[in-house]
């Protein structure tokens, strides 16, 4: 299990780096690509439950040391962030304790319900982050919420595009698994003692 962990956060770090390079779609209003996430939903799936969490630590570090927002708010006054280190650990620890709890149906080698959520949760990763920052920003500046629809299609939008795209990412790894020895359908000793 430890080998194919360092697998996947190798594979998380990867994706990371090629969805910056995948241009916003246009005919989806600019919704972002977003393949991390898609690697986070297959560990929740395919580790025990403490490989989820070690995943999710890997998946939410990087992406906060990617995207922390530092912004100025007065002339004189010091920087505030706008999104903290550390939120989007808790935030992909929960959603793969969500996908988690499906992965007795995986192990039996139901996979369709996995993509659906996958799409799922990625849209809910987009709208926990818009409403995070218009909860920050309205503190600050007063600004307030807008949903209009090109903010809505760059959520729903993204989790269409992860719905697409998980089979072939899932296929992709579960092909990364069976390289490196691991059986994501077999259950860990402590799945078996239960």
């Amino acid at each position: 299990m430890i080998a194919f962990l360092l697998v996947l956060i190798l594979a998380a770090f990867g994706s990371l780096v090629a969805q910056h390079f995948i241009p916003p779609l246009e005919f989806l209003n600019g919704a972002r690509v977003f393949l991390m996430p898609m690697v986070l939903f297959y560990g929740a799936l395919a580790l025990p439950f403490g490989g989820m969490l070690m995943l999710a630590f890997a998946c939410g570090f990087m992406w906060d040391a990617l995207t922390v927002q530092i912004v100025s708010t007065a002339s004189g006054a010091p920087p505030m962030v706008e999104i903290a280190l550390g939120w989007s650990i808790i935030l992909y620890a929960l959603l793969g304790a969500l996908i988690s709890g499906f992965r007795p149906l995986f192990q039996r080698g139901r996979w369709e319900i996995h993509c659906l959520m996958s799409g799922l949760c990625t849209s809910l990763i987009v709208l926990s982050e818009f409403l995070s920052l218009s909860v920050r920003r309205a503190a600050l500046f007063g600004a307030p919420f807008v949903f209009t629809p090109e903010i809505w299609w760059r959520i729903g939008g993204a989790g269409l595009v992860a719905f697409v795209l998980a089979p072939v990412g899932f296929l992709v790894l579960s092909t990364l698994a069976a390289l490196v020895g691991y059986n994501p359908c077999r259950p860990s000793r402590d799945e078996e003692e239960i």
